[in-house]
C-alpha cells in the first residue's frame, strides 16, 4: 500500500506558520548529540537545581535522566505561569455531556489544585504516597492528578470505567491508602455508577483508609462513617487553604504509576518520574502540534489513559495552552457533538483516536457540514495505526481538506511520541512518518537485523529518551524480560509491533506483534485487511483474526460492522471476500466474513482481537475487565 501512497503535501500557509521549518537538519543533530539536544530542550523549564549530568546509563536497561536536578512537574505546569500573563489565561475550558460549562484560568487553576494538595495532606497523604483516582472525566479528575503531584504523591489513575475487580487489583497492587472517585458522571444520557463500584472495590483493598468523592451526578450513594468523604464539605473545612507550597522533588522520583490495560496477563504498573517525563512530554507536544500563544488544545482521550496524561493534562499546562475536556460520549444526543463544540469554543487543534473517526464517520457527511470548522489548524491520531480511508475522511470534512494530520505511534511506556510528522512533513496517509528528534528506531527481523524497505520486521528503539517508563512497579525483571531481553545484546527497547519501513524512511505501523496472521507462510497484518475492509462503503469498522487452518496453517476470519443504512447479505461478504483479495493478493482472502452489532474494545477503544479468537475457537476469554461492554 506505501509504494503508491497518495502525498498530501503541506500547504504554503501552513510552513510559512510553522515553528520549526527544516526536520532532516535538526533530526541528524538531534540523534548525533543526543545528550546536547535533551539539555537544550530542559533548559526551557525551570529547574530548582540543575543536573549533574543529563543521561545515566551505568545500569542499563534502568536509565536515568538529568540526574541530581531538584524540580517538580508543577513548577513548570502551573507555578512558573502565575508570575506571567499567562495567569489570566485560561487553563482549561470544561463541558459536561448535559450542557453545563466550567472554565478555570491559570491563576484559578493553581487556587484548586492547592486546595485539593491541602486536603490530601490533611488525609494523611506524604511524598511517595501512592494515591488512586478512579473519575469521570471533569475537571476535578485533573486537579486531583496535579495536587498528588504538588505534594510530591504519585498518582495512579484508574479508567472510570474498569470493573471493581480492575480498580481493587490495581488499587492493591499500588498499596494505596487513598482513593479518590466521584458519585458518576455522565454517558448518553444517563449517570454511571462509580461511587457503588468503588464501594465494591473497596471490600477487597486492605489498605485504604479515605475515600473522597466529587458530587457529579446527585444520586443517593452509600458512604461509609470515617472512610467516605465529600470533596465539597473538605472545600468548605479551613484544611483547605487555596495556598500550598510546591514539594521540591528530585528529577527521578516517581510522578505517577499507569497500569496498561492488561489485555495481556496482569496489568503492568509502569513508573513514570517528574523530571524526564515533563522534558519530553511538553517538547513533543511543542514540536509536534506547533502550539502558539493563541491555541485551544483539545485532546479528545481520556485522562484515565496515557494520552491523558501527557496531552491533556501536562504537556499542555507546561507549555501554557487553553485545553478543551468534554465529559461524555462524541454522538450524544446527536452526531455532531463534537463538530459543535470544535465550532462553539473555537478549538485549533483536534486529537482524537482513528475508532472515534470510524465511529462518526459512520453517520455521513452532513453532520461535520452543518457547522464552521475552519478554525481548526491541527488534527492529529492517536491511539492505533489509522486506515487511509479515515484519514481522508478527517482531512476532508473536518480539517476542509487543509489541516496536516499528526499522525502519532507511542506507547503508555514511552511517555510520548516516538514516530509522527510535523506540519511541515508531506503526509502519506496511514504512516505515522518519521522519527520524534533524538530517536533512532529501525525495523528489523528476529536476529535483529535490519530488512528491506517494504519489508515488515519488529519495531525497535535503539536509543533510551527522556520520557521512557523508568520500571514495572515493583516488579524490575518483568520490565527488563518484557521490554529489553530480545534485542538485550543490542540494547534495543522491544515495543511489541511490528512495522515496515518505505523507500522514503516512512514508518508503517502494522500493529501489534500478536496481531500479525501467517497465512501459508506469509505474514498479514490484522491492520491491513481491517483497512482493505473499511475502504467498502458499507463498512464502518472490522476486526480480522486468524484461526487454525489445516492447509494454510491460520486462515483469515473477519467480523465486520456495517454503516447505517447497510444490510448484510451474501453478495456482500463475496464482495468484501473479494474487495480483500483485490487489494492485498488471493493469500489474503477471508476465509469467512461475520456481519456483528458490535466489537469487543478496551476502554480506549482498541479491538480485543484475542477475545474474538477466544470465542471462535470456544476458549475461556481471559482477563476481560478492560472491556468496554
Amino acid at each position: 500500500m506505501e509504494e503508491n501512497a497518495e502525498i498530501y503535501r503541506p500547504s504554503p500557509v501552513v510552513v510559512e506558520a510553522a515553528n520549526i521549518k527544516e526536520y532532516n537538519q535538526l533530526y541528524k543533530y538531534s540523534v548525533e548529540n543526543r545528550e546536547d539536544f535533551w539539555a537544550e530542550q530542559a533548559e526551557k523549564l525551570f529547574w530548582h537545581k540543575r543536573w549533574d549530568k543529563v543521561l545515566d546509563d551505568s545500569r542499563k536497561p534502568f536509565y536515568k535522566w538529568f540526574v541530581g536536578a531538584k524540580t517538580n512537574i508543577i513548577s513548570n505546569a502551573i507555578d512558573r505561569h502565575l508570575a506571567t500573563a499567562t495567569r489570566n489565561k485560561l487553563a482549561i475550558i470544561w463541558e459536561g455531556e448535559p450542557g453545563d460549562v466550567r472554565t478555570f484560568s491559570y491563576h484559578a487553576l493553581n487556587r484548586e489544585v492547592s486546595q485539593m494538595a491541602n486536603i490530601l495532606k490533611a488525609m494523611g497523604v506524604q511524598k511517595g504516597h501512592i494515591v488512586t483516582i478512579y473519575m469521570p472525566q471533569v475537571p476535578e479528575q485533573v486537579f486531583a492528578m496535579l495536587a498528588c503531584a504538588k505534594i510530591g504523591a504519585a498518582h495512579s489513575v484508574v479508567y472510570g470505567g474498569f470493573s471493581h475487580e480492575a480498580l481493587a487489583e490495581r488499587i492493591n497492587d499500588a498499596k494505596s491508602r487513598v482513593v479518590l472517585t466521584a458519585d458518576g458522571g455522565f454517558r448518553r444520557g444517563k449517570p454511571t455508577q462509580l461511587k457503588e463500584i468503588v464501594n465494591k472495590a473497596l471490600e477487597h483493598t486492605p489498605t485504604v483508609e479515605v475515600c473522597i468523592t466529587v458530587r457529579r451526578t446527585g444520586q443517593e450513594t452509600f458512604m461509609e462513617n470515617d472512610r467516605d468523604y465529600w470533596l465539597h464539605d473538605l472545600k468548605a473545612l479551613p484544611i483547605a487553604s487555596p495556598r500550598c507550597e510546591t514539594e521540591v522533588m528530585d528529577a527521578e522520583d516517581m510522578l505517577f504509576l499507569l497500569y496498561t490495560s492488561g489485555s495481556t496477563g496482569k496489568p503492568k504498573g509502569l513508573v513514570h518520574t517528574h523530571g524526564g517525563y515533563q522534558v519530553y512530554t511538553s517538547t513533543t507536544h511543542r514540536m509536534a502540534f506547533d502550539i502558539k500563544d493563541e491555541d485551544r488544545f483539545w485532546c479528545a482521550a481520556d485522562p484515565g489513559w496515557i494520552t491523558g496524561h501527557s496531552y491533556i493534562t501536562y504537556a499542555p499546562l507546561i507549555n501554557g495552552s487553553t485545553i478543551f475536556l468534554y465529559e461524555g460520549a462524541p454522538n450524544h444526543p446527536y452526531p455532531d457533538r463534537w463538530w459543535k463544540m470544535v465550532e462553539k469554543y473555537g478549538i485549533n487543534i483536534l486529537y482524537t483516536s482513528p475508532t472515534a473517526i470510524r465511529g462518526l464517520m459512520r453517520f455521513g457527511e452532513s453532520w461535520p457540514k452543518k457547522h464552521d470548522l475552519s478554525g481548526l489548524r491541527l488534527l492529529g491520531s492517536v491511539g492505533e495505526p489509522i486506515n487511509p480511508e479515515a484519514w481522508k475522511w478527517y482531512h476532508r470534512l473536518v480539517g476542509g481538506g487543509n489541516c496536516p494530520i499528526i499522525d502519532t505511534w507511542w506507547q503508555t511506556e514511552t511517555g510520548g511520541f516516538m514516530i509522527c510528522p510535523l506540519p511541515i512533513t508531506p503526509l502519506k496517509p496511514g504512516s505515522a512518518t518519521r522519527p520524534f528528534f533524538g530517536n533512532e528506531i529501525a525495523v528489523v527481523d528476529d536476529h535483529g537485523v535490519e530488512v528491506q524497505p517494504g519489508h515488515e520486521g519488529n519495531l525497535v528503539i535503539k536509543n533510551p529518551w527522556p520520557g521512557m517508563a523508568r520500571t514495572i512497579f515493583n516488579d524490575p525483571e518483568r520490565f527488563r524480560k518484557t521490554y529489553w531481553e530480545r534485542f538485550e545484546s543490542q540494547g534495543w527497547y522491544h515495543p511489541g509491533d511490528s512495522a515496515k519501513m518505505d523507500k522514503d524512511g516512512y514508518f508503517w505501523i502494522i500493529g501489534r506483534s500478536d496481531d500479525v496472521l501467517k497465512v501459508s507462510g506469509y505474514r498479514l497484518g490484522t491492520a491491513e485487511v481491517e483497512s482493505a475492509l473499511v475502504g467498502h462503503p458499507a463498512v464502518a469498522e472490522a476486526a480480522a483474526i486468524g484461526l487454525p487452518h489445516e492447509l494454510k496453517g491460520n486462515s483469515i476470519h473477519c467480523f465486520v460492522l456495517l454503516k447505517t443504512g447497510a444490510a448484510p447479505s451474501r453478495a456482500l461478504e463475496d464482495e468484501l471476500k473479494k474487495q480483500v483479495a483485490d487489494q492485498l493478493g488471493a493469500i489474503a482472502r477471508p476465509e469467512e466474513v461475520h456481519f456483528v452489532e458490535s466489537l469487543p474494545k478496551t476502554r480506549s477503544g482498541k479491538i480485543m482481537r484475542r477475545v474474538l479468537r477466544a470465542q471462535a475457537l470456544g476458549q475461556d476469554l481471559g482477563d476481560i475487565s478492560t472491556l468496554e461492554e
